[in-house]
């Protein structure tokens, strides 16, 4: 799980072009939306193409997206699972 947190960091932060933070700067836990990276609604799409991309994976339900998208490890949490599903 940690490889996979330090690899969304990553992604993410090429992404979205995100200035003045480094993946590293990321907390695991750390709200994606709102005051920390300054997130938008905008953002959402691009993190909704990053997993579609890179993990073969979308939110289909829009209720869960919230859920999803709540932090680094939500996302790792929602890929590890849907993956385990899939095979």
């Amino acid at each position: 799980m940690d490889k996979l947190i330090a690899d969304l960091k990553e992604q993410i932060a090429a992404q979205l072009k995100i200035k003045n933070i480094e993946p590293s700067d990321i907390g695991d836990d750390e709200p994606l939306f709102g005051d920390n990276l300054g997130l938008d609604s905008l953002d959402v799409l691009e993190l909704i193409v990053l997993l579609k991309q890179n993990y073969k994976l979308k939110v289909s339900n829009a209720e869960d997206g919230p859920k999803v998208f709540q932090s680094v490890r939500t996302m790792a949490e929602f890929i590890t699972a849907n993956q385990t599903q899939n095979v």
